[in-house]
């Protein structure tokens, strides 16, 4: 979401909204980009109601109608569906807050007929691009001219260890950048993931991912250890990779093996899932293993497997 750059926040006073969004990153645990969502979307609905009813929002005191006309307001921005429902998803959460706080009786976004979130299915790599990626930066490695730096050295060797990860163990990039020395478990291949919520799950890691760990971190002056990041955002100091830094480095890899450079971190996740189901793994162990609480978000992946086989029916049956 794309605040207004007319209005700051700073601008919006109100000690229900405050109240909600530190209990969103103390409470829940909520990532920044959620907390940033949802601070924005009440915002732009406190803003919105001052506006029009020349007044801050009482919470306590609105109705259904209120939000309805809020949704046209929404509708008449030619917001897509998808931006439409953060902002009620947003505004629905903090409802919730208020009742177990007992400031409201009950919610008056309850049952509101929202649009539909149009239906598209994730982007994923095939085997052989998500191989091509992963020799992406050392191929870029071998054909840098000699001698080459410490620190680039170990910044593509980094890159190396993040692919691999992230393809092992189906990670979101907030779990890969939060991702700590002790929480690697060398000999039972596993590693402990912090997800959405202060969830943790253990992940099983594979064998080429740990060698790229390892490799990365010999190339270091001072090896990761105990507390300390797994991921580097440089060689220099022990701050930990920062998701825009992992998104900008694979742009480049992606380049470099010739694919589309828009994919992002998250479509190797997809990738990850994908190739699961296709392997033969059980949704819901892919449900655990992505960290998902609801088997729901799993099954998009199915419409992916099912459309690939449908393709491969209708090439080769005589009679498709």
């Amino acid at each position: 979401m794309k605040p207004d750059p007319r209005e700051t926040d700073s601008e919006i006073r109100d000690r229900e909204t405050d109240e909600f969004l530190r209990h969103l990153a103390s409470d829940r645990g909520a990532s920044i980009y959620t907390q940033r969502n949802y601070r924005q979307a009440l915002h732009e609905f406190f803003r919105w109601h001052q506006q029009q009813r020349q007044q801050p929002p009482a919470w306590a005191n609105l109705q259904r109608d209120d939000f309805r006309s809020y949704l046209r307001f929404l509708g008449r921005g030619h917001l897509s569906r998808a931006a439409i429902q953060l902002r009620f998803c947003a505004l629905r959460s903090f409802y919730k807050f208020l009742i177990r706080r007992g400031a409201v009786a009950t919610s008056p976004i309850r049952n509101l007929a929202l649009p539909k979130t149009e239906k598209r299915l994730p982007k994923f790599l095939t085997a052989q691009q998500i191989l091509d990626l992963l020799n992406a930066p050392l191929k870029e490695l071998k054909g840098l001219q000699k001698p080459v730096s410490k620190a680039e050295g170990a910044a593509l060797l980094r890159d190396v260890a993040i692919l691999e990860t992230i393809y092992s163990s189906g990670l979101r990039i907030s779990e890969l950048c939060g991702l700590l020395a002790d929480d690697i478990h060398w000999g039972e291949q596993v590693v402990r993931v912090r997800g959405k919520g202060r969830k943790e799950r253990l992940v099983p890691i594979g064998a080429p991912a740990l060698r790229a760990i390892q490799d990365y971190w010999s190339s270091l002056p001072h090896p990761p250890g105990g507390d300390t990041p797994v991921f580097l955002a440089n060689a220099r100091n022990f701050r930990p990779m920062y998701p825009r830094l992992a998104q900008l480095r694979l742009k480049r890899h992606l380049a470099t093996a010739g694919l589309d450079p828009q994919l992002t971190p998250h479509n190797l996740r997809h990738s990850y899932a994908t190739h699961m189901l296709d392997a033969g793994a059980d949704l819901r162990s892919v449900q655990e293993l992505l960290g998902h609480a609801h088997l729901v978000t799993t099954q998009v992946y199915t419409h992916l497997t099912t459309e690939r086989l449908k393709r491969a029916y209708e090439k080769a049956h005589p009679r498709a």
